[in-house]
């Protein structure tokens, strides 16, 4: 049957040509709290802690850190841009990562998660300014929010190339030759977990730290039974945020994925990694543009097996754009690239795997059915 060319064009999703074909139908998350108790302004660092300092400290340089202070029981990490540390690590018995550190927009909203959710506030320490509120996520993942700590002023950063591109040069008579170096971080990005009671977690950043949603992901054919995978933003108004500063999906596995560091264009992050993998470094996947977040990304494991990410060039919103919906699978995770790698989704079938599925599996608030965790096997199966 051939189209009447009078008649109207079917009206335009809300989503198409901006950041996903679809969004919420009736009924479904909306992705954002009524009423949060507060709502934080960013990231402010991570904390791990790892047996080696010395060995962290020398990949922390060789992937673009800069060190803001040294002790024989501390490093502490900061990027190029104005701001707090990005990263403490602390000396320990085993490299982990302990919980994220987020930004409280005002004082007073430490007073109201003391009050709201009888957290503990405390000094940063001897010695550093400012107040910090401990809390646990429902994953069990130490979550603080500070306010007034210390800040950095900024430091040179890395050049951004002149790019010819189209039919305006602004490059002539001079060569094109980025240098070899490490990829100058210029702050912390985002970080990704991984929990068994995602719905829990989720909730439980909206409502308690105010995070927005712009990003939902489904198992293929399951959508009815709501998201497996959420990016989440800071709610800045009308102020654009990261399109994600923390994500997290279903699965058997308790906290830390990966974390990510802004580095200033696509040269840098190639440079950048020449320059890692050269000294010896493991690639997990890349280089290639994310969907979700449009980020230009690169990953790596450090000398500790943790991944970490170079990325470029990520999408910005602010709380006016709506949350997405989109299926989840191993081949949607990037608009061009090589084919994402199983060392990087982690799905070989090793002894600590297969224990982490027994145990999420036998809990008793785990959100993940022997049927989940297949249909999630098969969707993100590369």
């Amino acid at each position: 049957m051939t189209p009447d060319p009078r008649a109207p064009d079917p009206p335009a999703s809300a989503h198409h040509g901006l950041h996903c074909e679809d969004g919420a139908r009736q009924g479904e998350h909306p992705g954002r709290a009524r009423n949060p108790l507060v709502k934080v302004r960013d990231l402010a660092w991570l904390r791990f802690e790892k047996p080696d300092l010395d060995r962290a400290e020398t990949f922390a340089r060789d992937f673009g850190f800069t060190v803001s202070e040294r002790t024989v029981d501390e490093l502490r990490l900061r990027g190029t841009f104005a701001g707090t540390d990005a990263i403490v690590i602390r000396k320990g018995s085993v490299s982990r990562f302990v919980g994220p550190v987020f930004q409280a927009e005002d004082r007073r909203d430490l007073d109201t998660l003391v009050r709201q959710r009888g957290a503990r506030l405390r000094p940063l320490g001897r010695g550093r300014a400012g107040s910090m509120v401990d809390l646990v996520d429902p994953s069990g993942v130490p979550v603080g929010v500070v306010h007034g700590a210390d800040t950095h002023t900024s430091l040179p950063g890395q050049r951004a190339l002149t790019i010819n591109a189209g039919a305006v040069p602004r490059r002539i008579n001079a060569a094109q030759r980025p240098p070899r170096e490490p990829a100058l971080v210029q702050r912390l990005g985002h970080v990704v977990l991984e929990t068994p009671r995602f719905r829990a977690a989720l909730d439980w950043y909206l409502e308690t730290l105010g995070l927005i949603v712009s990003d939902f992901l489904f198992l293929p054919g399951q959508r009815q039974f709501g998201p497996t995978m959420a990016f989440l933003r800071c709610d800045r108004g009308s102020t654009p945020a990261d399109h994600h500063t923390l994500a997290m999906h279903l699965g058997p596995g308790q906290g830390y994925v990966h974390s990510a560091y802004q580095v200033t264009d696509l040269d840098a992050v190639a440079a950048g990694g020449e320059y890692l993998g050269e000294r010896g470094y493991r690639r997990s996947w890349g280089i290639g543009r994310h969907i979700q977040g449009s980020q230009i990304f690169d990953y790596w494991r450090d000398p500790d097996r943790l991944v970490v990410e170079h990325f470029a060039d990520g999408d910005l919103f602010d709380a006016g754009v709506e949350t997405g919906w989109a299926p989840m699978s191993a081949s949607g995770l990037a608009q061009w690239g090589p084919p994402v790698t199983r060392e990087f989704l982690g799905t070989a079938p090793t002894p600590a795997k297969l224990r982490e599925v027994y145990s999420a599996l036998r809990a008793d608030d785990t959100e993940l059915t022997a049927a989940r965790l297949l249909a999630l096997m098969k969707a993100m199966s590369p």
